[in-house]
């Protein structure tokens, strides 16, 4: 069974983030955006993602430490979904050979 302060941590999780990508459009619904300010939007969600789990992963773990630097390599060559799943299947690997 879940712990109750985990499940309300979730809950406020969601709706924190759930919020941000709503207000966003609130915020910017009358307004006409250039080209580089929609690519700047874009990519705000995974900058909040990236700066509240970045972290838990800056510690001594050499394996999360290089699953980082190979989800980074395909960040930059990849879209979300491939990188998603090089990313976690570096990381299973490297846990499982690192730790």
């Amino acid at each position: 069974m879940i712990d109750s302060a985990t499940f309300i941590a979730i809950l406020f999780i969601a709706a924190t983030t759930y919020l941000t990508r709503i207000l966003g459009y609130v915020l910017l619904k009358n307004r006409t955006l250039t080209n580089k300010q929609r690519q700047i939007m874009q990519v705000v969600p995974g900058c909040v993602l990236i700066s509240v789990i970045a972290p838990y992963f800056v510690k001594d773990n050499p394996a999360d430490m290089i699953a980082i630097v190979i989800t980074l390599l395909a960040a930059s060559r990849f879209s979300l979904l491939p990188t998603v799943a090089i990313s976690m299947a570096s990381a299973a690997v490297l846990r499982m050979l690192l730790i």
